[in-house]
């Protein structure tokens, strides 16, 4: 018998939670199946607290975003700008582009474009051209390049213009309750900072999600126009 694959996925956000909350069920999911997951924060997303200093706060996204990674068996990296910041430009489009070269994934889980938020837009471009800077051959970087076959937008609620999910991925329990576990060591997603109920969104989108594709639940992607119709896997 052949051995599975062991595919990986990267996902790369504006701020530490952001895909921890969007696509953190369906990195469980993965992990516990015997996948590898990063995420990469570009940000610690440190200027969201009403009572913090930016640099306390940030100390403290991060000490969370590892916690979560650690409760669903994902590894963790940030970059060195800071929230509400982040630039658009070639430098970091080449930084993303490094860390795609290096961890390899198969799959890469961003921010679509139509967000409230400019460090969400801007991640999603990031995003999109350094995948092209990691593939492209002709690039010469300290590591060899690497392709990124898949890519795909989270559902933020922060991300809703024109946004249309494809891709209905169902959670198992097991990865469900592992996620809801994690997302409970962010102060803001627990409605500390300004008070939005995140984890009571995101688990009752699950459920808005699933229910139309026959799931119990779900977290939904969209995907880069014409890249496939419907599916109800990665891989």
């Amino acid at each position: 018998m052949t051995e599975a694959k062991q595919h990986h996925i990267l996902a790369i956000g504006g701020h530490a939670g952001d895909m921890d909350l969007t696509a953190g069920a369906v990195i469980a999911k993965y992990t516990q199946a015997g996948h590898r997951a990063t995420f990469l924060h570009l940000t610690p997303g440190e200027k969201g607290h009403p009572r913090m200093t930016p640099e306390d706060y940030a100390k403290q996204k991060i000490d969370e975003a590892h916690q979560f990674a650690e409760i669903v068996g994902a590894d963790v990296r940030f970059l060195a700008y800071k929230d509400a910041e982040l630039p658009l430009d070639e430098e970091v489009k080449y930084q993303v582009a490094d860390v795609i070269r290096e961890v390899k994934p198969d799959i890469i889980i961003t921010h679509w474009k139509e967000s409230i938020h400019k460090d969400h837009a801007n991640t999603h471009y990031i995003v999109e051209d350094a995948r092209f800077y990691a593939g492209l051959k002709t690039i010469e970087r300290e590591l060899p390049s690497h392709y990124a076959q898949h890519l795909y937008y989270a559902d933020n609620w922060e991300d809703p213009y024109d946004f249309h999910p494809e891709v209905f991925i169902d959670i198992p329990e097991e990865a469900y309750e592992t996620w809801v576990r994690a997302m409970n060591v962010y102060a803001y997603a627990r409605g500390e900072t300004y008070g939005f109920p995140f984890i009571e969104y995101y688990k009752a989108l699950t459920i808005v999600r699933g229910a139309p594709m026959n799931f119990k639940r779900a977290q939904a992607f969209a995907v880069p126009r014409g890249a496939m119709t419907k599916r109800l896997q990665f891989f």
